[in-house]
């Protein structure tokens, strides 16, 4: 998921899609690494964000290992937010574990020309950093609307499986398949 650091708009890209490509190309998540930045850097005091990607692993859990649904629950793997520099360079800060409380934040320099490639795509945006997309503005807006109703679905679907009686039986015999 995209957020947009001048707009908030957000935008959801699966695994496949150039513009999911695009974005790993720019910010390499598989990297492990982290540079020395400015010592304000380091205290917080950094540009304005351009953007903010959150890597997602979708169609996790589910019974026995928790009391939900198969498929339902999103795992966060990392979330990663660019800055631009004043020489123009990018930059990347990510949080290899953004769901857990410590300070393990590593910086590295983003190739410049796949950050030009992002902004021709649109991904950038303008000015302020907001992303519009091929699609323009409304097709984040309805990628977005997309998320918001999976989100929704999801939890839905959560719910009706955590009523009684609903999964696998419990205390009945258990069927097996046994191949001949």
């Amino acid at each position: 998921m995209v957020v947009s650091g001048g707009t908030g708009r957000t935008a959801a890209f699966t695994d496949g899609s150039a513009d999911f490509a695009r974005l790993v190309r720019l910010l390499e998540p598989a990297y492990a690494g982290s540079e020395r930045v400015p010592e304000a850097w380091a205290e917080g005091r950094y540009p304005a964000v351009r953007l903010t990607v959150v890597w997602g692993l979708s169609g996790v859990g589910g019974w026995p290992r928790t009391r939900r649904a198969p498929g339902g629950d999103v795992a966060v793997e990392r979330q990663d937010q660019l800055f631009l520099a004043e020489d123009g360079t990018p930059w990347v800060r990510s949080d290899p574990a953004p769901d857990e409380e410590d300070d393990d934040i590593r910086w590295h320099r983003a190739s410049r020309a796949v950050y030009d490639e992002l902004e021709r795509a649109g991904l950038l945006g303008g000015q302020a950093g907001a992303p519009e997309g091929s699609g323009g503005g409304a097709g984040w807006w309805w990628a977005g609307a997309g998320l918001g109703a999976g989100v929704g679905g999801t939890l839905l679907v959560c719910r009706a499986a955590a009523r009684r009686g609903a999964g696998p039986p419990r205390g009945e015999p258990c069927q097996e398949l046994i191949d001949l």
